[in-house]
């Protein structure tokens, strides 16, 4: 299994390029996050972000490679089918091409409503004094209840869940009721830009007439224009799932299991058209399988994020809290994931296929230690990641010694 980092690039990861070094990652997961949804990646502007990968701050070889995009963003024009749909396709079949070019052959993407995204905390503290994200079911319902005001919003939570929400909104202060906000629109494109409550009513409003069926005929619309180019240029491309993997805000999901994963790769049959194997986001569903799912559709696996959540609080009507644990921890045995995906590999190398070595990644992480005074991106800290992947180097070690 090739060993990958998430990089966010120079001039916004603390993480640097000797600290991917001297962590012995292989290659590196990245993407243009400067350029709009919908906008064409130039060969200049991918070739500028390989060339960072080469250079360390003091100077010296870096010598890393980008391997694996996340994301190549599906816009929200090519998943409604607005106006934009047909110049945005063509602009992904010209990215595609143009990555092709300089060398990248495994693409991310999500095929995630408004949200790529949601947690309620960025940095609950833990008993051990670091932090982690989390989803507290409750906390989500006082925002999309009686902050965001969603009409019908509480027909998607029991009784249980909505006087709870009630009785925790009384007990918050304004600050944080404002920190709860936040914690939800980081996962909005654009919450950068310091997105109001107001700006996410107008994003839900042009989802309203979207189905999880309607969706779902979007995706396939898209795939049916982009996996040929795809194939064509040997790239691969791969869904990431839902996170978490349920509806919320009333909109439409339809990549949250191995149902949905398997309709997604019928959909469009081929080679290019792959998956993206989350076991945080997926093992958030309590009948989540690693291993039979990768016994079902491991052949179609391109890419993997190896963490972990542990459910841990309220749940009803289909939803769960949860928060990110160790690596080793949580209600995902990653032990037995990785022994399975082995498997997966070499299947693929006893019957010749040229990507049998899969991409993978210490998904997410605690914040330890060092990183508690570093501002890096949420569920990305240097230290946190740095362990689960030697734990992870470990297991791979057991099993293939």
């Amino acid at each position: 299994m090739e060993q990958t980092w998430r990089w966010f690039g120079a001039e916004n990861d603390p993480v640097k390029v000797e600290h991917m070094l001297q962590a012995g990652v292989e290659s590196v997961v990245t993407a243009l996050y400067e350029l709009p949804n919908g906008a064409i990646w130039t060969q200049d502007a991918i070739r500028a972000r390989q060339q960072s990968l080469h250079t360390r701050e003091d100077g010296g070889k870096g010598g890393l490679r980008w391997s694996v995009v996340e994301s190549l963003p599906v816009s929200d024009a090519i998943k409604r089918q607005d106006k934009d749909f047909a110049v945005h396709v063509a602009n992904y079949r010209k990215s595609l091409e143009n990555l092709a070019a300089c060398g990248i052959e495994t693409v991310c993407y999500n095929l995630m409503p408004v949200l790529d995204w949601t947690r309620t905390e960025l940095r609950r503290r833990l008993p051990h004094g670091g932090t982690t994200m989390a989803f507290d079911l409750v906390d989500f319902a006082v925002f999309d209840i009686h902050l965001l005001a969603r009409a019908g919003a509480k027909d998607d939570y029991d009784d249980a869940i909505c006087e709870a929400a009630g009785t925790r909104l009384r007990v918050l202060n304004d600050a944080q009721r404002a920190a709860l906000v936040r914690n939800v629109v980081a996962g909005l494109p654009g919450a950068n830009d310091n997105l109001s409550l107001d700006d996410v009513r107008e994003m839900l409003e042009l989802w309203q007439p979207i189905s999880d069926s309607t969706l779902r005929a979007h995706a396939t619309d898209f795939l049916a224009e982009v996996v040929p180019t795809a194939e064509r240029l040997d790239i691969r491309l791969c869904c990431h799932p839902d996170d978490p993997p349920f509806p919320l805000l009333g909109l439409p999901r339809i990549v949250s299991n191995a149902e949905d994963y398997a309709a997604l790769v019928e959909a469009v049959p081929s080679p290019a058209n792959g998956i993206t194997f989350c076991t945080g986001s997926l093992g958030v569903d309590p009948g989540f399988d690693p291993a039979s799912f990768i016994e079902r559709l491991g052949a179609h696996i391109h890419f993997v994020h190896l963490r972990t959540t542990r459910r841990d609080g309220p749940s009803g009507a289909g939803k769960v809290s949860f928060h990110e644990d160790e690596h080793l921890g949580g209600d995902t045995d990653l032990v037995q994931t990785v022994r399975a995906l082995l498997a997966e590999e070499a299947r693929r190398k006893a019957s010749g296929r040229a990507d049998h070595n899969i991409p993978f990644r210490p998904d997410h992480g605690q914040d330890l230690i060092d990183d508690l005074t570093r501002s890096g991106m949420p569920g990305y800290p240097l230290i946190g990641r740095l362990r689960g992947l030697a734990e992870l180097r470990g297991v791979i070690a057991a099993f293939t010694a």
